[in-house]
């Protein structure tokens, strides 16, 4: 049975609340998978080695590692909206300023202020979700939240190819849509007034402590590592790989890397059934393993399309793992404290959105492509075997 939202008949995915954040988290996973496409082509129209084509990511997450805290605090300290609205402003304008760039350190600049914008908001559309929601209610809508953000990841690569079609530079100007969710925000969105009874330093060290729980650190690794591989080998190098081994168009890389967000998707709304002969924890652990069977198959296909399988597996993974992950992590956060506690797991993901890239490329120069899978696939098995003793076994 559809649950409705509170005081009313409707069902709670149409709560306007609801409807508003998710137009946050669409544009927080939008400037990544909207242009992956597009890598081979823009290596080609600006010259640029293969390996520096990652640092479009690099320069876009980076701000997160320092600012995403930051802006959890200040949202816990001042409000919601207050630090919302203006970083849907700067993502939209300079995000969408890059499609005028001809220039890769241009572009670059212009995608390293997108992404100071883009710090808060994959950390304040869960904040928003646990204010406005609690008990099974806020489990339902953070269900419904991590569905729209795998149908965004599935439609955002096949949609940067489409426009890519047109130039290269056409997909860059998708981020101009978020001014229109942040005039939402402002005028719409009824978010929680903030009580600001305790002193800064006892804030901070409370929730410090909050956060040195063993699962809440384990989780965090699971953030971390999971992104390294996404945002490295996954997000970065098969795009690279399908257009060196097989010439496969931006078209169809999009159409190839929207299979596995629809599995993604898919296995994320069928999480209830899963959780019926998995725990939370081995549903977490067995992603992993599925990562790396994925990873390790790559090379080892004939055509691109026989690639889908391999995207596939990983978007079965990725559905077992990530929503999860949030949910967990959200049942452990205290209220008090949830901006800062939940933006503490978005700098994690960027730091593995960061690094991912850049280590990723190092391995790709020492040993070429099929050894950027190999490596990722350890990674993965790696995980596979310490997450008991932080998660436990379920």
């Amino acid at each position: 049975m559809i649950r409705s939202a509170p005081g009313t008949d409707r069902p709670l995915f149409l709560d306007p609340n609801l409807t508003i954040i998710f137009g946050v988290t669409l544009l927080a996973v939008l400037s990544v998978s909207s242009i992956a496409p597009v890598f081979p082509t823009v290596t080609r129209e600006l010259g640029i080695a293969p390996e520096a084509v990652g640092l479009l990511i690099t320069v876009f997450t980076f701000p997160g590692i320092v600012l995403t805290p930051i802006f959890g605090i200040l949202a816990d300290r001042f409000g919601r909206k207050q630090v919302l609205v203006p970083a849907l402003f700067l993502f939209s304008l300079a995000g969408s300023a890059c499609a005028l760039a001809r220039d890769f350190e241009v572009l670059l600049l212009l995608r390293f202020f997108q992404g100071v914008g883009a710090a808060s908001l994959g950390s304040l559309n869960a904040t928003l979700i646990g204010d406005l929601f609690s008990g099974r209610q806020r489990t339902e809508a953070m269900g419904y939240n991590a569905s729209v953000l795998s149908v965004g990841t599935a439609v955002y690569p096949s949609l940067g190819g489409a426009l890519a079609t047109l130039g290269w530079y056409v997909p860059f100007a998708l981020p101009i849509v978020g001014l229109g969710v942040a005039m939402a925000v402002i005028f719409k969105l009824e978010a929680v007034e903030v009580e600001r009874g305790e002193g800064l330093g006892r804030y901070l060290s409370e929730a410090l402590s909050g956060m040195k729980n063993r699962k809440v650190i384990g989780l965090y690794l699971v953030s971390v590592m999971t992104f390294i591989v996404l945002y490295g080998a996954y997000t970065t190098f098969i795009p690279l790989d399908l257009a060196d081994r097989f010439g496969t168009s931006a078209l169809a890389i999009g159409l190839i890397m929207t299979v596995g967000s629809l599995s993604t998707a898919v296995t994320a709304s069928s999480l209830r059934s899963l959780h019926r002969i998995m725990t939370s924890e081995r549903l977490i652990t067995s992603a992993f393993l599925l990562y790396a069977l994925s990873f390790v198959c790559i090379p080892l296909l004939p055509g691109h399309w026989w690639v889908t399988i391999p995207v596939a597996l990983f978007g079965v993974a990725q559905g077992m793992n990530y929503p999860v992950v949030m949910s967990l992590l959200a049942g452990l956060a205290p209220m008090e404290h949830r901006a800062v506690f939940m933006s503490a797991n978005g700098m994690v993901l960027r730091i593995g959105q960061t690094l991912g890239p850049l280590i990723m490329a190092a391995v790709f120069a020492v040993g070429g492509m099929t050894v950027v899978f190999l490596a990722a696939t350890g990674i993965c098995l790696a995980m596979f075997a310490v997450l008991p003793f932080f998660v436990g076994k379920g």
